[in-house]
């Protein structure tokens, strides 16, 4: 069992009280489920700043190589790289002063998290922000898949 900041109160305060989140190893490929989930905070009026040195731009906002060239005031670390990556990752946001780090699904790494929490920031693992937003504030509807991107129907040729 890990020790995180995940039950619901802790969830839907840090989510309330984070604006500006910065998404390591974010990907400007569409399909990868870091770009759907920063693409879903975004639509939904987080300042997404992305940091991975491979790209200039995703999602329509200046790209940075690491947590140290992001200019302004991060409140949330949103981590999409591997347990591994963590600890360093850590590192650079208690350097930036970051309120929050949050492992993405499938990333746990109770080291880093501990020193994480001994710097004074909140941990979260193992989840995913967009299906936490989604839950606690109402963006998933009619069984978590009415975002218009994954749909049963089939398409239709164009008219005309």
């Amino acid at each position: 069992m890990t020790m995180d900041d995940s039950d619901i109160p802790t969830l839907r305060r840090i989510l309330a009280s984070s604006r500006v989140i910065a998404v390591v190893g974010l990907s400007a490929n569409w399909y990868r489920p870091s770009y759907f989930a920063a693409k879903y905070m975004q639509d939904h009026g987080y300042r997404i700043i992305p940091v991975n040195p491979g790209y200039g731009e995703v999602l329509g906002e200046t790209c940075y190589p690491s947590l140290e060239d992001v200019p302004e005031q991060v409140d949330l670390v949103d981590v999409f790289r591997r347990a591994g990556d963590v600890p360093a990752v850590v590192d650079s946001a208690i350097a930036i002063n970051a309120r929050t780090v949050w492992m993405q699904l499938g990333v746990v790494n109770e080291e880093a998290a501990a020193r994480a929490r001994a710097a004074g920031l909140q941990v979260v693992m193992d989840r995913c922000v967009k299906i936490e937003h989604g839950r606690l504030f109402g963006g998933l509807h009619w069984m978590g898949v009415n975002t218009g991107v994954i749909s049963a129907r089939r398409p239709r040729p164009p008219s005309g």
